[in-house]
């Protein structure tokens, strides 16, 4: 990763061009990542390795974790969290249909009665889930097929859970990144999110990831850090 200076010293020696690319701003979103989360670097660091090794986890840690994501969408990650932790694969994987919106909602999820029939509806691929995301290859193809196929995931929830089993392309656009892209300029205001517009706002990201010699899914760490003050997943 560029420390703030170098980026400031490649900015302005690069010839940017408006109607191209956002470019001072995101030589400005860039420098404010590697200033503000050098003290965290360490933290985050060792957590995007954990994320990467979810790579050679099995396949119940995958299912455990598209069921966390399933749980964060519209609620804090800290929340979905609590509730992996206290449920684990076996909670998410065999808690009766008719206990499982009781067992969430005693575990502290929010809209415990819908996260209850996602997490039920997305049973049906339990054992294959991992399988079938290595076999599409491109994280890309995976996120749509998870759109396409797993009841409650958007773009987002799909993004993330991408991210959280190793792979860093895809970026998970919510509040806290979409927040700083407007304060930097990088955006503008918008109340939908499409999948053109998400497409679209990714790739402005991803201008500001390649600035920074860093992966869109370790970014979205950093960003996470400069909004919360919090390195989580």
């Amino acid at each position: 990763m560029l420390d703030a200076s170098s980026l400031a010293r490649a900015c302005r020696h690069k010839h940017w061009h408006r109607k191209q690319n956002p470019g001072q701003e995101v030589c400005r979103l860039a420098a404010a990542v590697a200033r503000e989360c050098a003290p965290a670097m360490p933290l985050i660091e060792e957590r995007w390795g954990e994320l990467a090794r979810m790579q050679r986890a099995s396949g119940q840690k995958w299912f455990e974790e598209m069921c966390f994501c399933l749980l964060t969408a519209n609620a804090s990650a800290e929340m979905g969290m609590r509730v992996q932790q206290r449920l684990g694969y076996g909670g998410f994987a065999k808690t009766p249909p008719a206990r499982m919106a009781a067992v969430l909602k005693k575990a502290g999820s929010r809209f415990y009665n819908t996260r209850a029939r996602y997490i039920l509806l997305a049973r049906k691929h339990d054992g294959q889930l991992k399988k079938k995301v290595r076999a599409l290859g491109s994280p890309y193809r995976a996120r749509e097929w998870l759109v396409g196929n797993v009841k409650g995931m958007g773009y987002k929830e799909a993004s993330h859970f991408l991210r959280n089993v190793g792979y860093g392309d895809v970026a998970i656009l919510d509040k806290h990144v979409l927040s700083l892209l407007r304060e930097y300029g990088l955006i503008g205001d918008f109340k939908t999110m499409s999948k053109r517009r998400y497409i679209a706002v990714e790739h402005v990201l991803r201008q500001v990831s390649d600035a920074m010699h860093m992966p869109l899914g370790k970014l979205d760490l950093c960003l996470w850090y400069m909004k919360t003050g919090k390195v989580l997943k």
